[in-house]
């Protein structure tokens, strides 16, 4: 039960960081309404209890030689990936990309700071 809590938090905390990312970040647009906002922070808080522990695993000596920073290009991978998925999300550029990886690593990682204390 306590995956399920956390994936919902998780999601509804994607949900409003792609909000604020949609308004002031260039190039990055998010079509449709809260349901389908919600929809693609759900699909990327999947791709994150998924596929970033095999990306942190293949990508693990970068990670190491960059003191942690390669993990901002497992971020960027993760948004390729949902912007390929999503049809109403649009991200348009490398420096874009990069901006909102460095933003969802934060926001997932005060989550994770979140659930941690609380166990």
């Amino acid at each position: 039960m306590h995956w399920l809590i956390k994936i919902i938090v998780a999601t509804l905390v994607n949900a409003g960081v792609f909000t604020l990312m949609s308004q002031y970040l260039p190039k990055f647009s998010l079509s449709g309404g809260f349901e389908k906002t919600v929809l693609v922070a759900l699909v990327f808080t999947l791709l994150n209890f998924i596929l970033k522990p095999i990306f942190k695993l293949i990508l693990g000596p970068l990670i190491i030689l960059t003191l942690g920073l390669g993990l901002i290009l497992v971020n960027m991978l993760l948004l390729y990936i949902l912007d390929s998925l999503a049809n109403n999300l649009n991200i348009d550029g490398v420096l874009t990309i990069f901006y909102a990886a460095i933003i969802l690593g934060i926001a997932n990682f005060l989550i994770h700071l979140f659930f941690k204390k609380r166990t």
